[in-house]
Protein backbone atom coordinates (compact mmCIF):
# COMPACT_ATOMS: atom_id res chain seq x y z
CA UNK A 1 0.00 0.00 0.00
CA UNK A 2 2.62 2.20 0.94
CA UNK A 3 4.52 1.52 -2.55
CA UNK A 4 1.62 2.64 -4.37
CA UNK A 5 1.55 6.34 -2.47
CA UNK A 6 4.82 6.92 -2.63
CA UNK A 7 4.21 6.21 -6.72
CA UNK A 8 1.05 7.85 -7.14
CA UNK A 9 2.98 10.73 -5.02
CA UNK A 10 5.83 10.64 -7.80
CA UNK A 11 3.80 10.58 -10.57
CA UNK A 12 1.99 13.39 -9.63
CA UNK A 13 5.06 15.24 -9.10
CA UNK A 14 5.95 14.52 -12.37
CA UNK A 15 2.86 15.70 -13.90
CA UNK A 16 2.79 18.57 -11.98
CA UNK A 17 6.17 19.53 -12.58
CA UNK A 18 6.31 19.33 -16.09
CA UNK A 19 2.54 20.79 -16.71
CA UNK A 20 4.83 23.83 -18.18
CA UNK A 21 5.59 21.26 -21.44
CA UNK A 22 2.40 20.92 -22.35
CA UNK A 23 1.81 24.57 -22.74
CA UNK A 24 1.19 25.94 -25.62
CA UNK A 25 3.70 28.26 -27.23
CA UNK A 26 3.42 31.93 -28.41
CA UNK A 27 4.25 30.62 -32.42
CA UNK A 28 1.69 27.72 -32.13
CA UNK A 29 -1.22 29.93 -30.75
CA UNK A 30 -0.27 32.30 -33.55
CA UNK A 31 -0.46 29.24 -36.04
CA UNK A 32 -3.88 28.10 -33.99
CA UNK A 33 -5.35 31.52 -34.55
CA UNK A 34 -6.91 31.85 -37.75
CA UNK A 35 -8.34 28.32 -37.35
CA UNK A 36 -9.98 29.20 -33.68
CA UNK A 37 -11.49 32.36 -35.72
CA UNK A 38 -12.69 30.78 -38.31
CA UNK A 39 -14.21 27.92 -36.18
CA UNK A 40 -15.82 30.52 -34.25
CA UNK A 41 -14.39 29.75 -31.07
CA UNK A 42 -12.15 33.51 -30.76
CA UNK A 43 -13.47 36.88 -31.92
CA UNK A 44 -12.08 40.52 -31.47
CA UNK A 45 -12.62 42.57 -28.72
CA UNK A 46 -12.66 46.88 -28.50
CA UNK A 47 -10.34 46.55 -26.10
CA UNK A 48 -7.61 45.20 -28.23
CA UNK A 49 -7.50 41.44 -26.81
CA UNK A 50 -9.04 38.20 -28.36
CA UNK A 51 -12.01 37.22 -26.37
CA UNK A 52 -13.04 33.43 -26.14
CA UNK A 53 -16.61 33.14 -28.20
CA UNK A 54 -17.18 29.82 -27.48
CA UNK A 55 -14.74 27.41 -24.86
CA UNK A 56 -13.81 24.49 -26.56
CA UNK A 57 -10.22 22.69 -27.70
CA UNK A 58 -7.52 24.71 -26.46
CA UNK A 59 -9.22 28.51 -27.79
CA UNK A 60 -9.26 30.00 -24.26
CA UNK A 61 -4.74 28.64 -24.16
CA UNK A 62 -4.59 30.78 -27.95
CA UNK A 63 -6.37 33.94 -26.41
CA UNK A 64 -3.98 34.00 -23.18
CA UNK A 65 -0.72 33.82 -24.85
CA UNK A 66 -1.91 36.14 -27.73
CA UNK A 67 -3.59 38.41 -25.50
CA UNK A 68 -0.29 38.16 -23.08
CA UNK A 69 1.93 39.24 -26.59
CA UNK A 70 -0.79 41.86 -27.31
CA UNK A 71 -0.81 43.26 -23.86
CA UNK A 72 3.50 43.56 -23.96
CA UNK A 73 3.62 45.26 -27.64
CA UNK A 74 0.78 47.79 -26.67
CA UNK A 75 2.49 48.50 -23.21
CA UNK A 76 5.95 48.90 -25.53
CA UNK A 77 3.82 51.69 -27.85
CA UNK A 78 2.81 53.64 -25.17
CA UNK A 79 5.62 54.14 -23.47
CA UNK A 80 7.75 54.73 -26.69
CA UNK A 81 4.69 57.54 -27.29
CA UNK A 82 3.71 58.79 -24.33
CA UNK A 83 0.03 57.99 -23.85
CA UNK A 84 -1.73 55.58 -21.72
CA UNK A 85 -2.37 52.06 -21.99
CA UNK A 86 -5.97 51.92 -22.44
CA UNK A 87 -5.50 54.56 -25.45
CA UNK A 88 -3.11 51.78 -27.26
CA UNK A 89 -5.96 49.01 -26.40
CA UNK A 90 -8.50 50.94 -27.81
CA UNK A 91 -6.82 52.03 -30.84
CA UNK A 92 -5.52 48.35 -31.60
CA UNK A 93 -9.14 46.98 -30.62
CA UNK A 94 -10.67 49.14 -33.11
CA UNK A 95 -8.01 48.53 -35.95
CA UNK A 96 -8.86 44.76 -35.02
CA UNK A 97 -12.25 44.75 -35.71
CA UNK A 98 -12.10 46.63 -38.43
CA UNK A 99 -9.67 44.18 -40.25
CA UNK A 100 -11.83 41.26 -38.93
CA UNK A 101 -12.64 39.40 -41.96
CA UNK A 102 -16.93 39.04 -42.51
CA UNK A 103 -18.54 35.93 -41.12
CA UNK A 104 -15.63 35.91 -37.89
CA UNK A 105 -16.93 37.03 -33.92
CA UNK A 106 -16.39 40.57 -32.80
CA UNK A 107 -17.75 41.93 -29.45
CA UNK A 108 -20.04 44.88 -29.67
CA UNK A 109 -21.77 46.47 -26.19
CA UNK A 110 -20.42 43.44 -24.97
CA UNK A 111 -22.11 40.71 -27.07
CA UNK A 112 -20.41 38.74 -29.67
CA UNK A 113 -22.08 38.61 -33.18
CA UNK A 114 -20.56 37.65 -36.64
CA UNK A 115 -19.21 40.53 -38.72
Amino acid sequence: MRKTIYLTCCLLALLMGSGSAWALSLNEAMSALPTAKEAGLLGEQSNGYLGVVRASGNAAEVAQQINAARKAEYQKVARDNGISLSDVELIAGQKAIDRTPRGQYIQVNGQWTKK
